[in-house]
């Protein structure tokens, strides 16, 4: 199989009017904070949040003979192919693994598709569907391994050449590797002189060793928050294309991606799963090695869940220290509590949680053992906070 700038280009035009073209802006102030010229591609502006609309209408289209589609994903391809199957009146069957986020679970139901919850990775779902399809007569759509899927997804490669001038660096999330091949074919056909950068999960890294023609160690890993990209096994087609277009692939871990989601958020005011987000995690962790270079990044969806972010933000304002947790030693008397309160209160400091612990610690029987959460601005605060209760003879302790 081979997928040329030709295919690409057939599917811009496909799919053109159908989908958004969705905007490819600079980033002030992630730019300044990275030393270098940040472009975000917004695919979770997508209807679908998603730039997986691209792949599946484009084979939807090319396919307008089959009746009835099944598909296996995560969630992205899921949803794209049951919101244009129904736009084109066409039934669709959808295997995704028991892991997913309910959020894509009840989105994708949403469209009409039916929706089979098999497996707890990727590839587990893929033997089921491939059984399904084949006995229930179905034309089976590969989220990422078929060539009119990855023609689709390098419309984001025609996109980000007309919207971003003399780019440096492309960095894109890649799972299967159908977005990172189909970006490949597209970018380096017509500007070759751009470095792409693919970028996985260390806990899933099957592209990443397979580029890098390593054998991958078998890892029995539940869940990450980038379950968009959490595919052991990539694609045959897409690995022989990134190896032929790819320079280079980089792994970051959960806790990268947990901040460039809590930061997208604060900065960018856009919400991003973790799939999505994992290229502005790989430029923090990374940025001396692109400083002054003209980089985008292709936020490739936004389909988090809820639970998941509200467990992501909580866990970025502990990181930067506008949550805090402290303990302290206070003498067992009446009043000594308020007089703890009270000068908290002074400090500007909003206490969220309060636990007042008498029969465990303490360093005499006249003592006890205080444990808050506090809601502060920062480290330079819980500077002054930890300080100042120092200076009035508090025993305190800041707890991780």
């Amino acid at each position: 199989m081979s997928v040329t700038l030709t295919d690409i280009n057939t599917a811009f035009d496909q799919i053109a009017g159908h989908i958004v073209r969705t905007p490819c802006t600079r980033s002030e102030t992630l730019s300044a904070q990275l030393g270098l010229d940040l472009f975000i591609k917004f695919e979770n502006q997508q209807f679908t949040a998603s730039f997986k609309e691209r792949g599946a209408l484009n084979c939807l289209l090319a396919n307008s003979g089959h009746s009835g589609v099944i598909a296996m994903s995560a969630g992205n391809h899921a949803q794209a192919l049951a919101y244009h199957g129904r736009r084109l009146n066409r039934p669709t069957t959808i295997v995704m693994p028991r892991t997913t986020p309910n959020a894509k679970v009840e989105s994708t139901r949403v469209f009409g598709a039916e929706v089979i919850l098999h497996g707890d990775h990727f590839d587990e779902t893929r033997v089921h569907t491939l059984k399904l399809a084949q006995a229930r007569g179905l034309h089976l759509i590969h989220p990422f391994d078929d060539p009119l899927v990855i023609a689709g997804q390098g419309t984001v490669g025609l996109e980000i050449l007309q919207q971003v001038d003399d780019l440096d660096v492309l960095v894109v999330p890649v799972g299967g590797g159908g977005l990172m091949a189909g970006a490949g074919v597209a970018i380096k056909s017509l500007a070759p002189q751009v470095k792409l950068v693919g970028v996985q999960m260390s806990r899933f890294a099957g592209a990443h060793a397979a580029f890098h023609q390593r054998v991958e160690a078998g890892q029995d890993i539940a869940s990450t928050v980038a379950e968009g990209i959490a595919v052991k096994t990539p694609g045959e087609h897409t690995v022989e294309l990134m190896r032929q277009y790819v320079d280079d692939f980089q792994l970051v871990d959960e806790a990268d991606v947990e901040q460039a989601i809590f930061d997208l958020l604060e900065i960018e005011k856009t919400v991003a799963e973790g799939a999505g987000a994992a290229p502005l995690a790989l430029l923090r962790r990374h940025a001396d090695q692109y400083r002054g270079k003209r980089v985008c990044m292709i936020l490739s969806g936004g389909n988090i869940d809820m639970m998941i972010l509200s467990s992501v933000l909580q866990r970025g304002l502990v990181r930067s220290n506008r949550l805090c947790r402290l303990q302290v030693e206070i003498p067992d008397y009446p009043g000594a509590l308020a007089e703890l309160t009270g000068l908290l209160g002074k400090l500007d400091s909003n206490i969220v949680e309060i636990n007042h612990q008498r029969a465990f610690g303490g360093s005499s029987v006249r003592a006890t053992l205080v444990e808050l959460v506090l809601q502060l601005r920062g480290e330079e605060q819980l500077q002054q906070v930890t300080g100042n209760l120092a200076k009035a003879n508090y025993d305190v302790l800041v707890l991780e």
